[in-house]
């Protein structure tokens, strides 16, 4: 259904809910698939640059709720994040997190 949210997903995937800020926009995401697919999945506005390969910086996200679910970052996203403006201890870059658990994400004013 374009334009929900809401995908249709496989019975054997494990689906995590995702809250984008400000908009409120809930959408439903396969474990394992990006943040940046899930929001671009669910027609939610983030910026991407660069595709999604984590050279540009723009899907720059703040996770204000689930971040123990996502894995360490590496050396290359905390280089990146370095040039990014208004960065937090809570920064991420979408296009580099998998998703394992629900997530409340805030997406800055660019």
């Amino acid at each position: 259904m374009p334009g929900t949210g809401w995908r249709f997903a496989r019975l054997t995937d494990i689906m995590a809910t995702l809250i984008f800020k400000p908009e409120g926009v809930e959408v439903q995401a396969a474990e394992g698939e990006t943040i940046l697919d899930a929001a671009l999945d669910g027609d939610v506005a983030i910026a991407h640059d660069c595709g999604g390969n984590g050279i540009c910086g723009t899907c720059h996200i703040i996770v204000e709720e689930g971040l123990e679910t996502l894995h360490e970052k590496t050396e290359e996203e905390i280089d990146m994040l370095e040039i990014v403006e208004g960065v937090t201890d809570r920064s991420r870059l979408a296009c580099q997190c998998e998703i394992s658990g629900d997530l409340v994400l805030l997406i800055p004013p660019e």
